[in-house]
C-alpha cells in the first residue's frame, strides 16, 4: 500500500476521536463525574495525536528530492514523539481539574446512563486502535503503530 494511502487511517482516527469527544463531553453532561470529563479532556488529546499523524504521513508519502535523497518517511518519528508528548500534557490536564472536585464533592447524577454512554466511545476506541495496530504492523508505519497504542492506553489495554 503507498504512503499516500496510509492517510485514509489518520482520517479514520481523527473520526473516532470526535466521535469519544462527543460521547465523553455527553457522558460527562450526564453525570457530572470528573472522571468523564477528564476522559472527555484526553479525548482532545487523541484528536491532535490523530491531526499530527495525517500531516506526519502525508509528508512521509512525498517523494525523494533533493533535500530529501531517501524520502520523507523520517517524519513519522515525529508524530510518535509528540502522541508522547500530548499522554503528558492530558496527565496534567486532568490532575488539575480533579483538584476543583477533591476540595469540592459533588454527588453523581445518572451513573448507569453515563457510563454506557462512556462505554461505547470506549468501543469505539478499541476497534479504531486494533485497525491501526494491523494497518500500522502490516506496513511498517510507525505513526499509525503510535496512534493505536495511544488509543489502547484510554481504553485501559494494552497492545502487544
Amino acid at each position: 500500500m503507498p504512503a499516500s494511502s496510509l492517510t485514509r487511517y489518520a482520517w479514520l482516527s481523527i473520526a473516532a476521536a470526535i466521535a469519544t469527544i462527543l460521547l465523553k463531553g455527553v457522558a460527562w453532561w450526564l453525570t457530572g463525574s470528573v472522571g468523564l470529563l477528564s476522559d472527555a479532556i484526553e479525548s482532545f488529546v487523541n484528536l491532535a495525536g490523530a491531526l499530527m499523524a495525517l500531516w506526519m504521513l502525508t509528508l512521509a508519502a512525498l517523494p525523494a528530492d533533493h533535500d530529501h535523497a531517501h524520502g520523507h518517511g523520517k517524519a513519522e518519528y515525529f508524530s510518535s514523539a509528540f502522541e508522547g508528548f500530548l499522554i503528558l500534557l492530558a496527565a496534567v490536564s486532568i490532575g488539575y481539574t480533579s483538584i476543583d472536585r477533591l476540595m469540592d464533592p459533588q454527588p453523581l447524577e445518572a451513573v448507569g446512563a453515563g457510563l454506557l454512554v462512556s462505554l461505547v466511545a470506549s468501543v469505539i476506541n478499541f476497534a479504531t486502535a486494533r485497525i491501526l495496530m494491523e494497518v500500522g504492523r502490516t506496513h511498517n508505519s510507525i505513526t499509525l503503530e503510535a496512534d493505536a497504542q495511544h488509543l489502547m492506553t484510554d481504553v485501559g489495554l494494552r497492545s502487544g
